[in-house]
């Protein structure tokens, strides 16, 4: 995470220039009575920043408590409030005093010479008008009252160069050789500075000059159904923004034939392992995260021995994790995803001083399981809906693989080669009775390929056709007595019988063949553990 963007000023010295020749040409301006609005605001500000830098100068996570402007928060979970409070808070005490500074002096000049419920207005639609400007140019977390500063100016150059005459006459010093000059040289150098918020700034002077068309001196009068309308029209924008902001996408993985749908402002991550990984974009407080992946587990399951496999790696108690220590675990459950049975994992973590919920799926699917992981901020439970919405909106489509083996079998019909592709691929991808019938027909076609053969026999016991797949595993035996495969296929002929010694015989003899095949090995040694008594 960058630090925070800031709509606020920095120590140059043509800045300081500006913010003096500010200060200095306010003071010419409206009338004396107490700028009262202003010093309240101010010594908010000032006690907001003691209060949220009591132990140093606040951090990214400090500033989100205390309500920064985060677009994940805004977008996703709905505080729009934070449009608002972000104006308050500022990055530390050289943001605050360069804006407090300026405030003072253009705030001054607006409050004396407009209502104090049109002053209010302003405040209210430059303010939203700059952290929704933000909003729209970046999710990043942003800060400082420089908004107002940039919607009174805007305001005080509109009045100025409309009052030639009358009442209003005393605003033409703001828009004279001194004043203008001074707003370009702030733009120019927030454009040119790093970590400045331009879009803040740019929405807060556009909406100053906006309110500034409408607005009246003291003298000229105006009605409070005017400032209330602006206020409204301000919070309708910052409402389409927000919206248009919080639209969601879907993310496929066409190789696996998985879609999620995650927010639009969600951003593609590397974890260093190779596994797809998404985030809101925050690195502390208020971080929420997915990672998905597909595990070749080689066998058909219900996704529990990859559970516990997780739960034993990255959910230990007190052992800390990516995102966190983990404090409680609960145990494996059985669940449904995307219209899939699977198994599901429930976890607290903590970490950096805040604590995360994190919920793991495995959904199997034939020889693979997809393990998707889901953390989402103790601190905003209402990230808990986002995530119910990701779920919900979890897709298993036909994989690539599978749909180009499903091309060639069409576009090529009559030959073996294809036909055995389609079944090995409808089998792999949890489809076996269906893979059953391009088999058997390759095999009709080369019945020679034991590889085929073998195959078939696989579909056979995976749809629960146990005779079918013993005859076609005696079968294969027959074209290929030496084969592994074959052999192997005898093994599951005995397994689905319920004959563990047998299944044992024939896979010591296909360890025989090949006593170097990993797979048999470990396969001998489970059998053999299963077939040892146990004790009381």
């Amino acid at each position: 995470m960058y630090p925070p963007r800031t709509t606020g000023f920095f120590a140059h010295p043509r800045v300081r220039e500006a913010l003096l020749s500010i200060g200095r040409l306010a003071g010419k301006g409206g009338e004396r009575r107490i700028p009262g609005l202003t010093i309240a605001l101010i010594a908010a500000q000032a006690i907001l920043y003691a209060v949220v830098a009591s132990g140093g100068s606040p951090g990214v996570d400090a500033l989100i408590r205390w309500g920064a402007k985060s677009g994940p928060l805004v977008t996703d979970v709905g505080q729009g409030w934070r449009l608002l409070s972000a104006n308050l808070l500022h990055r530390d005490a050289l943001h605050l005093g360069l804006n407090l500074l300026v405030f003072a002096g253009v705030g001054t000049a607006v409050e004396r010479s407009c209502r104090w419920w049109e002053y209010v207005a302003l405040l209210a639609v430059s303010g939203l008008a700059t952290m929704t400007g933000s909003l729209w140019w970046s999710p990043a977390v942003s800060v400082g009252a420089s908004g107002w500063v940039f919607g009174c100016v805007g305001a005080l150059l509109v009045l100025g160069r409309r009052a030639r005459s009358g009442p209003g006459a005393r605003f033409r010093w703001f828009s004279g050789e001194n004043a203008l000059p001074t707003v370009l040289v702030f733009l120019w150098l927030g454009w040119t500075s790093v970590g400045v918020d331009n879009a803040g700034h740019l929405g807060g002077l556009l909406s100053g000059v906006l309110v500034g068309v409408l607005l009246r001196s003291r003298a000229w009068g105006a009605g409070l159904p005017r400032a209330v309308a602006l206020v409204g029209f301000a919070g309708l924008g910052a409402a389409v923004v927000v919206a248009e902001r919080s639209a969601w996408r879907v993310e496929r993985d066409d190789g696996f034939g998985v879609a999620v749908s995650l927010p639009e402002g969600w951003r593609r991550e590397e974890d260093g392992q190779g596994r797809r990984a998404f985030s809101n974009g925050l690195t502390g407080l208020g971080r929420a995260t997915l990672t998905a992946e597909a595990i070749e587990a080689g066998e058909p399951g219900d996704g529990s021995a990859q559970a516990r496999h997780f739960l034993d790696e990255s959910l230990v108690p007190g052992r800390a994790g990516p995102e966190g220590r983990t404090v409680s675990v609960g145990a494996v459950e059985p669940a449904s995803l995307g219209g899939r049975p699977a198994q599901r994992i429930r976890a607290e973590l903590e970490g950096a001083g805040r604590r995360t919920h994190l919920v793991a799926w495995f959904v199997p699917r034939g020889e693979w399981v997809y393990r998707l992981v889901f953390t989402w901020p103790q601190a905003y439970p209402a990230y808990a809906r986002v995530v119910e919405r990701m779920t919900a909106d979890v897709r298993f489509d036909e994989p690539a693989s599978l749909r180009v083996a499903r091309a060639r079998a069409l576009l090529v019909p009559g030959v073996a080669g294809p036909l055995r592709e389609l079944g090995h691929s409808l089998r792999r991808w949890g489809l076996p009775a269906d893979a059953v019938e391009p088999l058997a027909s390759a095999v009709r076609l080369a019945p020679t390929q034991v590889d085929t053969r073998v195959e078939l026999a696989r579909a056979y016991f995976e749809s629960g056709q146990v005779e079918e797949g013993c005859h076609a595993a005696a079968e294969a035996r027959v074209y290929g007595p030496s084969d592994t495969g074959a052999l192997e296929a005898g093994v599951r002929c005995a397994l689905a019988r319920g004959d563990t010694a047998g299944a044992l015989l024939r896979l010591e003899e296909a360890r025989r063949v090949d006593p170097r095949d990993a797979r048999l090995r470990a396969a001998e040694g489970a059998l053999k553990a299963a077939l040892e008594p146990h004790g009381p």
